[in-house]
């Protein structure tokens, strides 16, 4: 239906059917743009996030009325991106390791899944450190949670308002998991708190990771054990979920044509000679960069995104008028796929965005994290994803050393496994399996 709204309005606006209430779409540059500076108080991605995620019931109403994790993952964590490189290189080395043991002989592994484990892993080490990212129950718990709020809230949201909360208790498990997190993380978040009141706040090996930085930040409540562990069972949720979709579109990708290893082991082999296993040596990752932003395009998240909640009555440019209430988002697929925004939309072409020497085509415009108003996968504008510079050095130095380490196939070759889709969003294939095997050459 937005693929069909699209060719019938591009330009405009359209509106789409969900089960209890119209959503409005815009496309195009000019409206996309105004709904990027709309200010929050008349168009607000809190309120329609909190609403789509329900939030209240999925992760909590702390969670929506108090987000000061925000901030700190858009400033704290992409500032540290550089000195806690080291510690994400030795997580994804020894997760890939564990879970795709390199032998001589071809073998399938479960594509999904084992994505999920390793970026689990990699962003707890971040998140928590060592030994706690490695521990099979709190990984499990941290996937589990995942998965439980997707699921729950698209449930939740079936039901009328009226309904939903009695749907929340009886259809979600959410309350079992952060009293499951309080059992994991309590021992280490008192601990800290112990050596903050004795030694000061900045005390002597006091880690450099995301739980630090929010009990730095909480105040209140917030400083409770079990607020702090709903946070990092939040981001966790933000985490896992889109950075596993996005990585393994880009695993079924290179899998279907194993063709592309080797213009990407140049890549990574250059930038690593040059720079060493640094942040600079990902940025200069060019071919790799565009791979991963080849397959965003291609998939993205859904067919919508930018989504907004109006909480005042909002009239686009072009006169297009959103009452009170109402839900507004951008056409993301079609926008994606209009030949008037890429040349050939309909093929993958893993090396769109960089010239035959291997450089930008229009420098940091293209780039990965870069948003504009035809490429809209991390959103546009301010409210675009704050992790998104995090994500980005992850997903590159997962690709980085998948290139180096393994090669890899489908077992039906050259066919890119079916994605499903739920609703608006779209997923990559939960079932399909790659095969790996020790790199050769």
């Amino acid at each position: 239906m937005v693929q069909e709204g699209y060719d019938k309005y591009k330009g405009g606006a359209f509106k789409v059917p969900e089960l209890f209430r119209w959503h409005v779409v815009v496309t195009g540059h000019k409206l996309i743009e105004d709904l990027r500076k709309a200010s929050p108080d008349e168009l607000s991605f809190n309120e329609a996030s909190a609403e789509f995620l329900a939030v209240d019931f999925t992760l909590g109403p702390a969670i929506h009325q108090n987000t000061y994790h925000v901030p700190i993952v858009k400033n704290q964590l992409t500032r540290n991106i550089s000195t806690l490189l080291p510690e994400v290189k030795d997580e994804l080395q020894v997760a890939f390791n564990d879970l795709i043991p390199p032998t001589d002989e071809w073998i399938k592994v479960p594509a999904l899944n084992t994505v999920m484990q390793i970026i689990c892993r990699v962003s707890n080490r971040v998140f928590v450190g060592l030994p706690k990212c490695r521990d099979l129950d709190y990984r499990a718990l941290n996937i589990e949670f995942t998965v439980g709020v997707m699921k729950g809230a698209f449930v939740i949201n079936m039901f009328p308002k009226l309904l939903r909360p009695l749907a929340a208790r009886l259809l979600t498990n959410v309350p079992t998991n952060i009293s499951r997190g309080v059992k994991h993380l309590e021992p280490i978040i008192r601990e800290r708190f112990r050596l903050m009141e004795e030694y000061g706040t900045d005390y002597d090996g006091k880690p450099n990771d995301m739980l630090s930085w929010f009990m730095d930040e909480a105040k209140g409540e917030e400083r409770s054990v079990r607020a702090l562990v709903l946070r990092i069972l939040t981001l966790n949720f933000a985490s896992i979920h889109t950075t596993s979709m996005s990585f393994t579109h880009a695993l079924y990708h290179l899998a279907a044509n194993p063709e592309y290893l080797a213009p990407l082991r140049e890549d990574v082999t250059r930038a690593i000679k040059q720079e060493g296993w640094t942040r600079d040596a990902l940025q200069k990752m060019l071919k790799v960069d565009s791979f991963l932003r080849e397959s965003h395009r291609h998939h993205g998240i859904g067919s919508l995104t930018m989504t907004r909640k109006a909480l005042k009555d909002f009239t686009f440019s072009d006169g297009t008028f959103i009452p009170k209430g109402a839900f507004v988002s951008a056409a993301e697929a079609p926008t994606h796929f209009d030949e008037a925004n890429y040349e050939n939309s309909e093929v993958f072409d893993p090396w769109r965005f960089v010239s035959n020497d291997g450089n930008n085509i229009e420098g940091v415009k293209n780039q990965m994290v870069s948003t504009s108003t035809d490429y809209v996968t991390f959103g546009h504008g301010r409210f675009a994803c704050p992790g998104r510079f995090f994500a980005a050095n992850e997903l590159k130095a997962m690709m980085a050393h998948l290139v180096l380490t393994y090669d890899i196939k489908m077992e039906n070759e050259g066919v890119i496994p079916e994605p499903v889709w739920y609703s608006i969003k779209v997923q990559p294939n939960p079932t399909a399996e790659v095969m790996f095997r020790r790199r050769q050459s």
